[in-house]
């Protein structure tokens, strides 16, 4: 089985805090995963790792294929889609959708290379299968919340990833425009030889069934992880937390996580 991504023992510390502590963790060919914790968890630490944007204090970090240190990163990121709020920050707003969707291809802010008629029909093939055909030719800074992700989606989904994060996709997201986004990506993992999905949240309530196995991080600590309902019962995320609660089924067999 092809592995996607391994954490060996992978510490990360800055100035005299260790943010993430002893992490062993590995992804396969196939899985889709959910990291699930609470603010200041190591989130978006771990994904910085990934992505390459920063490299472990110690241990050793295998992502897809290449380890740190004696790879390409620039070529890593090609082969890497992002779905992040922090991201629109970094856009062009002013630049028409089918730009932004097609520099996914090439991991770039801006379209600076020769692309064809080809490119531009996979564009519209992407954002049509992804709902967002209407979006075409308008400028980024006149969408709403949930269509720039949208945008984001299809712009990620542009490079043929073999890993796609999704790095707390729902957030500003109101009630509606959330289970949209999470339908589009619900249509991802249905697609064959779709990339390895990997979604972090603070809500249990987003983790779609297509997320079969969950990484509980608390306080820079890989706490628990494996498959999904060993994962979200009442029990281990109450010993998780640290306090009492409660879980009640919502749409699409989902869970959502309430102080008991």
């Amino acid at each position: 089985m092809t592995r996607i991504l391994k954490f060996e023992d992978v510490s990360v510390t800055r100035g005299h805090k260790q943010i993430l502590k002893h992490i062993d963790w590995q992804v396969n060919q196939g899985e889709n995963w959910a990291i699930l914790g609470l603010n200041g968890a190591g989130k978006t630490t771990m994904l910085k790792m990934i992505q390459g944007d920063l490299w472990p204090t110690s241990g050793r970090l295998e992502v897809l294929g290449g380890v740190f240190g004696h790879m390409s990163i620039p070529e890593l990121k090609t082969k890497i889609g992002w779905v992040s709020t922090a991201l629109q920050d970094q856009l062009h707003a002013g630049d028409p959708v089918d730009s932004i969707v097609l520099s996914g291809k090439f991991a770039s802010i801006g379209v600076y290379q020769a692309v064809d008629q080809s490119d531009l029909t996979e564009v519209r093939q992407i954002l049509n299968h992804l709902g967002g055909s209407s979006l075409l030719g308008k400028p980024y800074a006149v969408l709403s919340q949930g269509e720039r992700q949208l945008v984001l989606i299809a712009r990620a989904m542009m490079a043929h990833p073999q890993l796609l994060i999704l790095d707390e996709p729902c957030n500003g997201l109101d009630l509606f425009a959330r289970e949209e986004l999470l339908d589009r990506v619900a249509k991802i993992a249905e697609m064959p030889h779709h990339p390895a999905l990997l979604m972090v949240s603070h809500y249990t309530e987003e983790l779609l069934p297509c997320f079969q196995n969950v990484l509980l991080l608390r306080q820079g600590q890989a706490i628990r992880s494996g498959e999904r309902q060993a994962m979200l019962t009442e029990d281990n995320l109450s010993d998780f937390y640290q306090r009492p609660i409660k879980t009640v089924a919502v749409r699409g067999n989902r869970l959502a996580v309430y102080p008991k």
